[in-house]
């Protein structure tokens, strides 16, 4: 029996954008899926999410859809949730070269699903790693983000970026542009997140991102003009010194790009009132920047600030269901102790 713990992630820039080539920069933060896998004979998978739903759920099946119990929880979660989790066996399976294998698998979290902090990323990155561990295979972090990448890209119809599942597996503040993934040195930014305690479409999000490209060339421009400002935070960053704490100069000039990035964001569509909200409710409170992080719609937002004012204006906000702090966790994927 393996245990391994992945963490979420939020987006600094470039979320939408990276689907198109653009880069982005998300940061993993110390809120982590764990997931601890434990190999069975008879070639089936027991799965017990008691995170993943309002009263969490156990499932066994054999990898067949038709096989899957009817249960008292949402079809589209429970259908996700499996999604990502055969995914994720299929991938240790092939790594290990056991492909008949069976798992017991249990998942905890305490990172919000569909809310934009990368809950599946990280449930199908510290699957990987726990379950090809548990069959006598480890994997270095770079080859469990190419696996999860691949996990992902199946599971979303193609549509999945490398973003999340990289920064996941890697720890700490990561760059991606298309197939361009490599870490990168940042300060612990003091990141708060608002939740709105609900989630966005993904697809249909994306799916409108891109139909806006299609139609108007103006939406396509916004898309390259968030690939510019999410450059110009790569060149703020580069030239801070990951050793210190961020200084108020630093968090002011990323802050106004993170501005900038969520009006563009707002301007494809993605947004959602209840963000906007919490992004004001931020900003009023001094924040040196706001913005959604993830695919929108719904979810949360993240700011940058120092003082526990920004944490104590979303508490108060009518929009906002949890706040908290946000440490960048500077370790990915990695072995829990039993």
């Amino acid at each position: 029996m393996t245990t391994s713990s992945a963490p979420g992630k939020v987006y600094l820039f470039g979320e939408h954008a990276v689907v198109y080539g653009e880069p982005a920069v998300p940061c993993a933060i110390e809120r982590r899926a764990r997931v601890t896998a434990e190999p069975r004979e008879d070639g089936r998978v027991r799965v017990d999410a008691a995170d993943l739903s309002l009263d969490g759920f156990t499932v066994t099946w054999g990898g067949d859809i038709d096989d899957r119990p009817d249960i008292d929880v949402p079809a589209s979660l429970v259908e996700a949730a499996m999604e990502y989790i055969d995914a994720a066996v299929a991938q240790a399976r092939d790594a290990a070269d056991a492909p008949d294998a069976g798992f017991d698998i249990t998942v905890e979290s305490d990172i919000p699903l569909g809310a934009g902090l990368g809950s599946s990323a990280a449930v199908v990155v510290a699957g990987i790693d726990a379950a090809t561990r548990a069959l006598g295979t480890e994997l270095d972090p770079e080859e469990v983000a190419r696996r999860a990448y691949e996990a992902e890209h199946e599971v979303q119809d193609g549509q999945a970026s490398r973003a999340d599942t990289f920064c996941s597996a890697m720890g700490g503040a990561v760059r991606v542009e298309g197939d361009d993934t490599r870490t990168i040195d940042a300060p612990a930014l003091p990141f708060v997140v608002g939740y709105d305690g609900g989630a966005g479409d993904t697809g249909k999000l994306v799916a409108g991102v891109r139909a806006l490209r299609e139609q108007h060339a103006f939406a396509a421009d916004t898309v390259e003009t968030i690939g510019d400002l999410t450059r110009e935070g790569e060149r703020l960053l580069a030239d801070a010194d990951p050793e210190s704490d961020p200084d108020a100069d630093l968090l002011d000039s990323l802050g106004e790009l993170m501005d900038f990035n969520h009006g563009l964001l707002e301007a494809l569509g993605v947004s959602a009132r209840s963000l906007d909200a919490m992004v004001w409710a931020a900003r009023e409170a001094d924040a040196a920047g706001a913005k959604l992080t993830g695919a929108g719609g719904g979810g949360c937002i993240v700011a940058l600030d120092p003082t526990p004012d920004t944490e104590r204006a979303l508490g108060f906000a009518a929009e906002c269901e949890q706040a908290f702090r946000a440490e960048l966790a500077t370790e990915g994927v990695r072995v829990e102790e039993a």
